[in-house]
């Protein structure tokens, strides 16, 4: 390679290069560059709410209990759905088909006697792999884990693994997805005063490993849940409450090796706090998550409020945030995977004949707004949970139907995004004429000059908004393009 001319297409000269386009493209306007070396313009896409997007479909046409659920963040559109029936531990595997819900056969998971504290997560960095926890009622109630296989549309388990072998309440199960393999169950451990109790986990193939137990509330606890920040390694928040005062607590977990070491406990509620507490961490922003609860010490009312981590086990909260003003049983929230800063809470509405709801949050610093709730099951609704997929904003509401023999049901449901096809790293430039689908034209790349716009503001900073437009606002998805020096030309960013 002898000159920088070689590094661009054909044609390219004064950061005026040729390429061609992938879709019509008008003159002045935005464009990403494909992966397959053709241009298109920047464009966002907008998806409606639809709560619930599709029916309501059977999951388990028999009493059901303990109904938990999550999907294989490594493959899309599927799910495994975990219950009790007959106080025989239970699951299968759900396929998402747009706005339709299918199920596989029932396997098995614990043939004896099981306990209503089930728990399920996917391993993130195997796919098809699961750890499903739960008090093994034909054990001495013991805590105990099993590790399930998806294999199309069937499931197939492991050995069960003791990880408490008192009895043990309140198993909540997470994966930490820097570190391959590792996980925590926290529980409440009545073989030991009821003490809240936490122990680390480690998956291979399908068998378990545990470390040593760390007991992070010396007195009688109650409701405990979990969950790893998805953005910072080893660090994870556990939710709960006491059995005495049942105010809202958490404290800050970090995981070294086999063993588990907290900082101080916070209070997130300094009130009577009901017996449904859900946690959700932001797989967007680092070191933020939400907490669902139902307020006693305030009629009951379901209830938000935002944490942050920082430092080393620091935990700070805002204010808090009613969604639903009445008694609100049967809490569950859950971030969205791609929708930055917004959630779903699943749960019964008590003051409506306890009806399944789901309210869309979003925040906005440390504040939260609420859309308008939508009904999802219009029977007797407990069990609730909510998961998200993979697909933009798209989740599944799960639910036991109590007007219905106690049935197991679920139910597609879309929340509204926006979603744009820029990236911090795709970004091109402006095209320098209108080029035809197919055809080649040429695009004034960064580090050039661009005098097809209008109304700028000479000397301002100017972004590519996610839906191709150039304005001055920075937020993301926004990226810089340059600076304007006259109201019809940019002066574009460098490489």
């Amino acid at each position: 390679m002898s000159n920088l001319s070689e590094l661009l297409p054909s044609g390219g000269a004064q950061n005026v290069v040729e390429f061609v386009a992938s879709g019509a493209i008008g003159n002045g306007k935005t464009v990403i560059l494909n992966s397959n070396g053709t241009v298109t313009v920047v464009a966002s896409t907008t998806v409606s709410e639809s709560i619930p997007a599709g029916s309501l479909t059977n999951a388990n046409a028999a009493s059901s209990s303990a109904i938990v659920s999550a999907f294989d963040p490594n493959v899309a559109n599927r799910f495994v759905i975990a219950y009790n029936t007959s106080s025989i531990g239970k699951a299968r595997v759900g396929t998402v088909s747009g706005t339709s819900l299918s199920f596989g056969a029932e396997a098995t998971f614990n043939s004896g006697a099981t306990g209503a504290y089930n728990s399920i997560q996917f391993d993130p960095n195997t796919a098809g792999k699961f750890i499903i926890s739960f008090t093994d009622d034909g054990n001495g109630a013991k805590g105990t884990a099993t590790v399930g296989t998806v294999s199309g549309t069937s499931l197939s388990f492991g050995s069960e693994y003791i990880f408490n072998s008192g009895t043990t309440y309140w198993s909540s199960l997470a994966f930490d997805p820097n570190t391959s393999g590792l996980f925590v169950l926290a529980y409440e451990d009545a073989g030991s005063a009821n003490k809240g109790t936490a122990i680390s986990g480690t998956l291979s193939g399908t068998a378990l490993s545990f470390g040593t137990e760390a007991v992070f509330e010396t007195s009688a606890t109650q409701i405990t849940t979990v969950a790893f920040d998805p953005n910072v390694a080893n660090k994870f928040v556990i939710a709960y409450r006491k059995q005495t005062n049942t105010h809202g607590l958490a404290i800050v977990g970090t995981v070294s090796g086999s063993s588990i070491s907290y900082g101080s406990t916070y209070t997130f509620n300094a009130a009577a706090t009901g017996d449904h507490i859900s946690l959700s961490m932001d797989p967007i922003n680092a070191n933020k998550f939400i907490i669902a609860y139902k307020d006693t010490g305030n009629s009951g009312s379901g209830t938000c409020i935002i944490g942050t981590m920082s430092g080393t086990n620091t935990l700070s909260f805002g204010s808090e945030f009613v969604f639903n003003s009445g008694n609100t049983p049967a809490i569950n929230v859950a971030f969205s995977l791609q929708v930055a800063n917004k959630f779903a809470v699943g749960y019964r509405n008590q003051g409506s004949s306890s009806v399944g709801t789901v309210v869309i949050g979003l925040v906005s610093g440390s504040g939260i707004t609420y859309g308008t709730p939508s009904v999802v099951q219009s029977a007797v609704t407990s069990d609730i949970s909510v998961i998200f997929s993979n697909t933009l904003g798209k989740f599944i509401f799960n639910c036991k139907d109590d007007g219905s023999s106690g049935h197991a049901f679920s139910a597609v449901c879309q929340m509204g995004a926006v979603t744009t096809n820029l990236t911090s790293t795709n970004l091109m430039g402006i095209s320098a004429e209108a080029i035809a689908s197919g055809a080649t034209g040429e695009i004034n790349v960064l580090g050039g000059l661009n005098e097809g716009q209008s109304s700028l503001t000479p000397a301002s900073i100017y972004y590519v908004q996610g839906n191709g437009t150039i304005t001055t606002a920075s937020a993301s998805p926004a990226q810089k393009i340059g600076q304007a020096i006259s109201s019809t030309k940019l002066n574009l960013v460098d490489l």
